[in-house]
């Protein structure tokens, strides 16, 4: 099916695609000085392809943006390459699971720099984290409260300093699968109910006890945020109830959205920071105040490509056209979970115009498994062709499954015009390792 909006058809816009991509003169994609064609013959399909500079440009631009104490949020995209990628660029880690914070151990992150998050802590994870000596532990509830004072002096490991996070009562313009701010929220202790404040009193008890050092506050509101004035508001809501605790650090959590298809904009990692800085001193929070934040998808969202195959292609006259690629809703199920909207493209032919509007689906047996709705490609896109679809750097790797036993792709980083592999492609095999 052709579609005849030109408006619309246009090449796939340069700033969907990692810094260091590049179009040779014949239109094929390099990324980090890789040839993604090349690489998907080399590595195969489906496959996760990284900009290496790209994650270390964010990165700077995140310690520089809002100093140290800034942590990466894991649950974006973790790997040990990646823990010790953010780590060496200067950045903390945010962990929430005990998988995550294995995860950044092995990769050799000094435990002091991570900040262990969850709504749910287990009695597992606490004490690995007070075993371990983590740097911070955001503390969701009383119950929490209740097993941190149990294990800390079961363990014998003296105070621990801890962050309370709070629920500011702000409703971000986003999906609201992913706000986190709003008072009917499963995170952190509401502010407007004065559960934050029993916190508080009860953090203080305590601190007297030698069990936790409060040293500051927490909130997040949400994910995909692409309006600073939803940061502000954060700011404006927390400010009246943190300045007269007197504590020494706020952190605002992540949540800055990035563009995925073409004709989204959003700001930077400088202006999201400059912008909460500018909102701190307008609502009086002192200057000594350390302003921390943990960005997640800003920094590996535009990094990451995937690279399919198409299988099929399916023209249901008068309806649509259905191209089946050999990966789908396991590999990235932000389009099934939140409606998500995508691009793709052919890397054989980057800067090629696109009236061929398709349906790209995956493999697995459900009719949502749907990765880009209405993709526009080349004219003479066909069976064989590798398909990318880029700013899938975040959320894809990281929620991938095993549905339908389908083994989940590698991670490969380019750099410098070498590829390496760092997360090695599943096997059959590896399906059956925990079968009992």
């Amino acid at each position: 099916m052709v579609d005849p909006d030109e408006g619309a058809t246009g090449p796939l816009p340069a700033s969907l695609l990692p810094l260091t991509a590049e179009t040779t003169d014949d239109g094929r994609l390099r990324v980090g000085g890789v040839d993604l064609c090349e690489l998907a013959a080399e590595v195969g399909t489906p496959a996760f392809v990284y900009d290496e500079a790209h994650l270390r440009a964010r990165c700077r631009e995140a310690r520089a943006a809002w100093g140290d104490g800034t942590a990466y949020a894991t649950k974006a995209f973790l790997c040990r390459a990646m823990a010790g990628l953010a780590h060496g660029e200067g950045l903390s880690l945010d962990v929430s699971t005990g998988g995550e914070l294995h995860v950044a151990l092995a990769a050799g992150v000094p435990a002091a720099r991570l900040v262990l998050h969850g709504n749910n802590k287990s009695d597992a994870e606490i004490e690995a984290a007070l075993v371990g000596g983590v740097g911070r532990i955001v503390v969701d509830s009383f119950d929490e409260l209740d097993r941190l004072q149990r294990h800390v002096r079961r363990l014998g490991v003296g105070p621990v300093d801890v962050l309370l996070r709070v629920t500011p009562g702000v409703e971000a313009h986003t999906h609201e699968y992913v706000r986190t701010g709003q008072d009917d929220s499963k995170f952190g202790f509401g502010l407007a109910s004065g559960v934050a404040d029993e916190a508080v009193a009860r953090a203080r008890a305590l601190e007297a006890a030698g069990v936790v050092r409060l040293v500051g506050a927490h909130a997040h509101i949400g994910s995909q945020i692409f309006l600073l004035d939803s940061f502000r508001a954060e700011v404006e809501a927390m400010a009246a109830w943190f300045v007269p605790l007197g504590l020494d650090e706020l952190c605002v959590g992540g949540g800055l959205g990035v563009p995925y298809v073409a004709g989204e904009e959003a700001p930077s990692i400088t202006e999201w920071a400059a912008c909460v800085r500018s909102a701190c001193n307008d609502a009086g929070i002192p200057g000594h105040v350390r302003l921390t934040a943990e960005p997640g998808r800003s920094i590996v969202a535009t990094a990451g490509i995937t690279l399919y195959r198409v299988g099929t292609i399916k023209h249901l006259p008068g309806i649509r056209t259905y191209m089946s690629v050999d990966g789908g809703m396991s590999d990235n199920p932000r389009p099934v979970l939140y409606g998500s909207g995508y691009e793709a493209f052919l890397p054989r032919a980057t800067t090629a115009r696109r009236p061929m509007v398709a349906t790209v689906v995956g493999k697995h047996c459900e009719s949502g498994d749907v990765l880009v709705r209405d993709a526009c490609l080349p004219a003479d896109t066909a069976v064989d062709d590798i398909l990318a679809m880029p700013v899938t750097g975040a959320y894809g790797y990281s929620m991938a499954s095993n549905y339908n036993k389908v083994p989940r792709p590698p991670v490969v980083f380019v750099a410098d015009g070498r590829a390496r592999v760092v997360v090695r492609r599943e096997t059959f095999d590896d399906l059956l390792h925990l079968d009992a």
